[in-house]
């Protein structure tokens, strides 16, 4: 394989893994300010390409004509331009899918895995992109919300794979010999409580959504009254993920080479818990600040992100260096 276009499919991966991270906040943004509805119809806005500026631009009777989206709801230029922008967003990623894939064909006569996993996430993009319209058709029904959310994480994941199998001859090169035995298993754990904590905040978020509607997403101090036991124990929860991937970080900065990869991930992925646990603990007592709720999404899919990157260098490193007990 030419170095050169193993670097040119990397870079382009990547890219697009930070591009759907991109496209996840911004869907959090419009789900945290009620900008879903935005546009009540899709693909088109309003049935326009390029959806209006001012209320001017629609006919007299557009309650009417989307009765269900905006029976109750007078036009908002900022909501719709949001969700118009989340749109295109969403097409953009379609587009960097594909220059992934066209450039995964590369490794058709060397690991043609490479290929088919870029090909899958191309077609699971066909796939998300039909499930958004149904969310729309659906007016935002939460259990479509959450399965657009988690067929995200399932699409990243896929890319982070496809990457990280196309870079596996740098990836066996990392010295894992000295860390713990169980540091895999501990680190298959975290992934499951990470999963498990995700569950339970799309069950959160499903529950401030109809708190939100109720009070028209304004009086935001008064929401947490509302909150339903999910909440508690999603906030307690937080506590075991952070001592479970502190641990991970801990070996890992006893065992490995300070300039490692993997020590830089354990690093990363520490700073991604500690912020989406100070982004959860300013939506319970301040008020639920609108800018912390998608943050609070972003973190938690890249805290699985990293955690599933760095199980593939530890599974990739292990089928070269032996891993030995420590005390």
């Amino acid at each position: 394989m030419n170095p050169e276009i193993a670097r040119r499919f990397r870079r382009l991966g990547t890219l697009t893994i930070f591009a759907v991270y991109f496209v996840i906040l911004v869907g959090g943004i419009v789900r945290a300010s009620g900008a879903g509805m935005g546009c009540p119809d899709w693909p088109t806005c309003f049935g326009q390409l390029i959806p209006p500026t001012s209320v001017a631009e629609l006919p007299d009777n557009y309650h009417e004509i989307y009765a269900v989206g905006y029976a109750n709801t007078d036009f908002n230029v900022i909501k719709t331009w949001t969700e118009y922008l989340n749109r295109l967003t969403g097409v953009t990623i379609g587009f960097l899918i594909f220059l992934t894939l066209w450039a995964s064909r590369a490794y058709l006569k060397t690991d043609k895995q490479v290929f088919y996993l870029s090909l899958a996430v191309f077609l699971l993009v066909g796939f998300q992109g039909w499930l958004g319209s149904v969310v729309v058709k659906t007016h935002l029904h939460p259990l479509m919300i959450t399965a657009h959310m988690l067929l995200a994480l399932f699409i990243v994941a896929l890319l982070i794979y496809a990457i990280a199998r196309s870079q596996n001859d740098l990836l066996r090169r990392i010295d894992i010999s000295e860390l713990p035995a169980k540091f895999k298993t501990v680190l298959l754990v975290a992934m499951g409580f990470t999963l498990l904590q995700v569950g339970m905040g799309t069950q959160v978020r499903e529950a401030v959504d109809l708190i939100a509607t109720h009070h028209n997403y304004i009086d935001r101090e008064y929401w947490r009254d509302s909150f339903p036991i999910i909440f508690y124990i999603h906030r307690s929860f937080s506590a075991v993920i952070l001592f479970t991937n502190l641990w991970l970080a801990w070996k890992v900065y006893q065992s490995v080479d300070k300039n490692s990869l993997l020590f830089r991930l354990a690093c990363v992925l520490v700073g991604l818990i500690i912020t989406a646990i100070l982004a959860g603990v300013s939506l319970d007592r301040l008020g639920m600040p609108p800018v912390a709720q998608p943050i609070h999404l972003l973190m938690a899919n890249l805290i699985f992100g990293v955690q599933f990157f760095i199980f593939i260098c530890i599974s990739y490193a292990a089928k070269t260096t032996p891993q030995t007990v420590i005390p």
